[in-house]
Parts: C-alpha cells; sequence; structure tokens
C-alpha cells in the first residue's frame, strides 16, 4: 500500500462522503471526513493513474464550519503519542462534524454537481434540499451486523470487519429503546439482523441467514421476529408484516419488502408529488415502475382511469395488492422493468404519466428504451443516486424530455446519501 504523504487543501464535498482535494501533480484526491477549506495532511491509500485516495493525518488547518460529532463512533484523529491517523470508526456517517444546514446546502450542490459533469445539463434546475424533520433518530429500519462474537454493530470505514457499537442516534426511538437487549452467543450463520418500527411503537426483528435452519434465540420482549432464508421468509414470533402509516393512510409492509426508512420523509415526497403532477382528466393512466407496497400509487389511484403497477420483489407485490385492495381501476405485474415494459409498451395507447423509483442502480437500459416508446407526458424520477439518476437524465434529454426540476430530500441525515424526485416533461 503507499504510504506517500502530501499536504492539501479541500475545495468541495463528493458523493459517496468525501472531500476532493489536488495532489501536487493535479490529480484528483479524495479524503473522508474532511471539509471544504481545509488544509489536511493526508497518508495516500490508493493510487490510480488519474485520481488517489487518502485519509487524514492531521488537520493543519480546520474549516470554521467544523463541529464536533455527536456520536462516539463517529471518526477522530489519534491523539498525538498514538501514530498519525484516523482510528477505525463506523462506516454509518459521513457528516457529524458539519451542521445540519451546511449538510442541506453541500446535498443540493452534490445533486446539481452530478446532473452537471455527468448528465451534461447546463445550469440544472435543482431546487433547495427537503430538509427532514428530525436531523437524529429518523430511521424506522436499522440493520446491524455481527462481530465474531455475536455483538451488533456496523461495518468499520475501512470495510474489513464490524464494530461493535455502544450508541447510535439514527433510529427511531422504539429501535434505539431495544437495539441493545440484542445478544447473540456468536454469529450463528446470521448474516445480519435488523429492527423495523411500525406504528404505536411496534417492532420487527429480521434474522437474515444463508442457511435454512431457523435460528434460536430468546427474547422476552413483545416483538415479531422473522427469519429470511432465501427471500422466504418464516415467522418466528408474532406478524409477518408492520403497519406503517403514511399521510394517515396504512401501509402493510412485510419482512422481505422495502419501505422508506424516514417517515415524515415519505409524507414529503408523497406531498411534492401531488404537488407537481398535472390532474389528469379521466382518461390517464399512471404507470408506477418499481412500485413497492405501493407508496405512491395508493395517494393517485382515485386520481386516474387506471394504475399499473410492476415490481420485482414477490413480497412488496404482495404487500401492493394488499395496500391496494380497495380499488378496481388497479394492475400489478410482477417481474424485472427490463422484461415487462417492453412487452407492455405496444399495448399502452392512452395518455400517460408515470413515477419511476428504481434501486441504485438506475433504470435499465432496455426498460428506459421502452420508457422513451411509451412516451409519458410527465415523468417523476425518485432517485436514490444522483450519479445513476444524472445517466438516465442524459438520455431521458435526448430522448425528447426537458428536466423541469429536481428537488433533493434529505432522508439520511448525517450520511451522504441523497434522495431526490425530478421531474421531466415530453
Amino acid at each position: 500500500m503507499p504510504t506517500s504523504q502530501h499536504e492539501i487543501i479541500l475545495e468541495k464535498l463528493t458523493y459517496g462522503g468525501e472531500a476532493m482535494g489536488r495532489l501536487s501533480d493535479g490529480r484528483a484526491v479524495f479524503v473522508p471526513f474532511g471539509l471544504p477549506g481545509e488544509t489536511v495532511r493526508i497518508q495516500l491509500t490508493q493510487e490510480k493513474q488519474n485520481f488517489a485516495r487518502g485519509e487524514i493525518l492531521e488537520i493543519l488547518k480546520p474549516s470554521p464550519d467544523r463541529i464536533t460529532a455527536k456520536c462516539k463512533h463517529f471518526y477522530s484523529l489519534l491523539p498525538a503519542g498514538e501514530g498519525l491517523g484516523m482510528r477505525a470508526a463506523c462506516g454509518g456517517c459521513h457528516y457529524q462534524n458539519l451542521p445540519y444546514e451546511k449538510q442541506l446546502l453541500a446535498k443540493a450542490d452534490i445533486l446539481r454537481d452530478q446532473l452537471q459533469r455527468i448528465g451534461k445539463i447546463e445550469n440544472p434546475p435543482v431546487l433547495p434540499t427537503v430538509a427532514s424533520p428530525s436531523e437524529w433518530n429518523y430511521r424506522n429500519h436499522v440493520q446491524f451486523h455481527l462481530t465474531e462474537e455475536g455483538k451488533v454493530g456496523f461495518v468499520n470505514t475501512r470495510g474489513n470487519r464490524t464494530l461493535s457499537i455502544e450508541e447510535c442516534h439514527l433510529p427511531e426511538s422504539s429501535i434505539d429503546n431495544f437495539w441493545r437487549e440484542l445478544q447473540f452467543e456468536s454469529r450463528i450463520n446470521l448474516e445480519r439482523v435488523s429492527l423495523r418500527a411500525g406504528d404505536d411503537e411496534e417492532l420487527m426483528l429480521i434474522l437474515e441467514s444463508e442457511t435454512e435452519e431457523t435460528p434460536e434465540l430468546e427474547i422476552e420482549a413483545d416483538i415479531s421476529i422473522v427469519h429470511i432464508y432465501e427471500d422466504h421468509p418464516v415467522v418466528i414470533a408474532g406478524s409477518n408484516a408492520l403497519t406503517i402509516q403514511v399521510l394517515g393512510t396504512d401501509f402493510h409492509v412485510s419482512a422481505p419488502s422495502f419501505f422508506q426508512v424516514n417517515t415524515p420523509m415519505a409524507e414529503k415526497m408523497v406531498q411534492h408529488l401531488q404537488a407537481q403532477f398535472p390532474i389528469p382528466d379521466s382518461q390517464f393512466t399512471l404507470l408506477d415502475l418499481y412500485c413497492g407496497v405501493g407508496l405512491f400509487s395508493k395517494f393517485f389511484a382515485d386520481k386516474y382511469s387506471k394504475v399499473i403497477g410492476i415490481e420485482s420483489a414477490p413480497s412488496s407485490c404482495e404487500d401492493f395488492a394488499i395496500n391496494l385492495d380497495e380499488f378496481d381501476n388497479v394492475e400489478l405485474y410482477e417481474g424485472v422493468a427490463e422484461e415487462i415494459l417492453p412487452a407492455l409498451a405496444p399495448q399502452l395507447t392512452e395518455p400517460m404519466h408515470m413515477i419511476v423509483d428504481p434501486p441504485r442502480a438506475g433504470i435499465d437500459k432496455f426498460a428506459l428504451d421502452a420508457i422513451l416508446q411509451i412516451n409519458p407526458q410527465v415523468i417523476a424520477y425518485v432517485s436514490c443516486d444522483p450519479s445513476t439518476l444524472a445517466r438516465d437524465a442524459a438520455r431521458l434529454i435526448k430522448g425528447g424530455y426537458t428536466l423541469q426540476n429536481a428537488t433533493p430530500f434529505d432522508l439520511f441525515p448525517q450520511t451522504y446519501h441523497i434522495e431526490s424526485i425530478s421531474i421531466f416533461t415530453r
């Protein structure tokens, strides 16, 4: 591993939680836990032809924005006498050293930068970041890894082991009041352990393993416990699903199903879509691609003559059917978008609006080709990764769409993750 040391000035925050500076040879160097404007001494950890990565040995001139992190597991520099460099810390948070209002500004800047550099969009119309009502204790779902001794923790900043933790300030209060009680004899074949919170502080413990054998454990609390092996859930105690309420509407969410982890922000996203979508006339269809458990479809089903959902996860499809059961104008196709959408496209002749909420990898190329063939009047693109959003935006614009606006939503305060909703019109 390279050991060369450099003194650099950090210029800006980049997507992924790092700050960027330049080496004397002009190469960009990316450094975690630094802030723009800081002079730092770094040690290179990776060198490529066009860029490098490093870690901070010493902050020679700190940013006036730098604050003390709330959590003891956030990175810290080793004191003098213990050598230089970062302690191996929890890799869950990236911005606890930055005031919350500055985190919001940084995320809008990063989204704008990605749309400019990758999407080749000049002056992208990025709106201010919508703040989370809570910058702490906002997560309704927390996924832990286990140490070899069976203690719960998170993967460390270097990504090479699980760090046992004593505190975390991100889970909702019901999870936060419970997770310390999780004790396992050892890793007992468990890959991951999750806690999920529903309404009325209802809790679910989800155990994921690579073996069919149901793990034995003793928990005296009144919670649901579900074991998942190869996507097949087995209920050990309680129920296989929780109820999560969004804007007064109940959603049935099964153990393996995806749901937004910040419930008040899910509400803000729904309200944003309601405000951004033009009110359709009676003949419009809404196509909800990667529809999940029906979070968006449920709020729009009474506004359209037909709603078509497409989703590949079986458990989410089952939840969608339950959540949209009251509507007669809803169809659901189970399978991957890149297979279903091209087959459906020739049949979809009515005027169309579309919501697309793909995974981190963005929209599959064949699915995007089919979207351009269907030619919806309005596309709302819900993204959890600005780089794949920017790539797909370039293709939509080339296909005749205009980006009206892109709004970042801070579903994940203290971290680099950026959720956003972009509105494209034909």
